[in-house]
């Protein structure tokens, strides 16, 4: 009985410490971010075909790997400012910003940043980079 205790114990202290490794990283991005405006894949590429603006947040290896065409990319942890985004666009263009889909939260963050420094017409393109290749959309 003594053997089925520890045994309990261990299996309970060791699921107490992993219980936070195995979610760390899962995050899962919300579905609207308030103030910008959620968009499928085939809203985004309405949008794509209207000339708007796409702003790629991903880091410079994701980048470097694969990208929508014509994007601009502003790294959110090394380029993205309302200065650089003012370079490229006035507060009222739309423009649709993207990352690695649900599991990346760089593009809810920027769309949130984004919005908080007056630009008006933010898309959220949650799925993002991941759906728009898959749905054979024009990559570079």
């Amino acid at each position: 009985m003594k053997k089925i205790f520890n045994y309990l114990t261990t299996v309970f202290v060791l699921s107490l410490i992993s219980a936070p490794l195995t979610f760390a990283g899962d995050e899962i991005s919300p579905m609207t971010v308030d103030g910008a405006k959620t968009v499928t894949t085939e809203e985004a590429k309405k949008l794509f075909d209207e000339g708007v603006l796409f702003i790629d947040v991903r880091k410079d290896k994701d980048w470097n790997a694969g990208r929508i065409s014509d994007a601009v990319q502003l790294n959110i942890k090394t380029k993205l400012s309302e200065e650089t985004m003012s370079a490229e666009m006035k507060k009222d263009d739309p423009a649709v910003v993207y990352c690695n889909g649900e599991r990346c939260m760089r593009s809810s963050n920027a769309a949130k940043k984004a919005v908080s420094w007056g630009f008006t017409n933010i898309y959220y393109y949650r799925d993002g980079f991941p759906a728009w290749k898959s749905a054979g959309y024009p990559v570079e």
